[in-house]
């Protein structure tokens, strides 16, 4: 139950606008109250309560009503601002996620925006290890592999793929194609296969992603152990000087096994079958492998 105040000059007498909550529904009603409490004392002289006792009460019984003596008008007003500053920020938010491309989202990166840093001309001397597009090409062996490697006994992992809107279609088929191109996936006669479908990106387009969910559950989990956010935080205690690097397309960047290269196939709602030459998103032990990656090119060589 809440309530509102109106005051009456003439009179010691409120009138009390009270909305009550009943069987059919919420119904307004007017009462009046004589020489109500009037100071913030008088409204909090009240006998301490728990939160646990009050509960108890009142689901006991024993408190038949609750009632918040407020400004009706400012709390009409107060309401009404509050609904308008959600509505607003909820559409802005999903306005701005969804005009929000990739490209739009690594533009607070682009050299432009990085002339008036401190180290601006560091990174331009060493543009040619920070290239804008990642070359559509196979990438180079940087020595750690991706490897699947079987139960004993498995033989073939193979799920149906099913049918895809003719707009996810386009976008899987046109995904493959770039890929192609690069040198990352071939055409494959291999008996596995995992189906392919879309899943919407928070800022927009779809992203493309493989079941492989039997491949996986078939597959021995690597032991490799992954860093922790607070012991890193933790490790950089009384550092004076903080990167990060942001690798665009990272799983891309490291070759498959050969021999396991047929276990990564997959198809597609058009009837094409792929096999990926680098290591694709969704295997169980993809994470641990880039995690391998990146601690094998970064680690000390003293």
């Amino acid at each position: 139950m809440s309530a509102g105040q109106t005051s009456d000059a003439t009179s010691s007498v409120e009138t009390l606008n009270v909305l009550t909550r009943t069987r059919t529904g919420l119904q307004y009603r007017s009462m009046e109250m004589e020489n109500p409490p009037t100071s913030a004392s008088e409204l909090t002289s009240l006998p301490a309560m728990s939160w646990m006792r009050f509960a108890k009460d009142l689901y006991d019984g024993r408190i038949e009503q609750i009632c918040i003596l407020s400004d009706l008008e400012r709390m009409k007003s107060e309401v009404e601002e509050l609904r308008q500053l959600h509505a607003a920020s909820t559409t802005e938010s999903e306005d701005t996620l969804r005009a929000k491309t990739k490209e739009e989202r690594f533009d607070g990166q682009s050299w432009d925006s990085l002339k008036a840093g401190p180290f601006y001309d560091v990174l331009r001397e060493h543009k040619d290890v920070l290239p804008d597009e990642i070359p559509a090409e196979l990438p180079q062996d940087k020595g750690i592999q991706h490897e699947i490697n079987l139960v004993p006994g498995t033989k073939y992992c193979v799920a149906r793929q099913w049918p895809l809107p003719r707009d996810q279609v386009k976008v899987i088929d046109d995904f493959f194609e770039s890929r192609r191109q690069a040198g990352q996936v071939r055409e494959s006669k291999s008996p596995h296969s995992a189906p392919t479908f879309c899943a919407k990106k928070p800022q927009g387009g779809w992203r493309i992603v493989h079941a492989y969910n039997k491949l996986n559950d078939a597959t021995i989990p690597a032991q490799t152990p992954i860093p922790r956010k607070d012991v890193i935080i933790d490790s950089m205690a009384k550092s004076t000087i903080y990167s990060a690097l942001d690798l665009r397309d990272g799983f891309y960047q490291i070759l498959m096994r050969e021999s396991d290269i047929a276990l990564t196939a997959v198809s597609t709602p058009s009837g094409m079958l792929w096999e990926w030459l680098v290591m694709p998103q969704g295997l169980q032990n993809a994470p641990a492998t880039f995690n391998r990656c990146v601690t094998h090119l970064l680690r000390s060589k003293d």
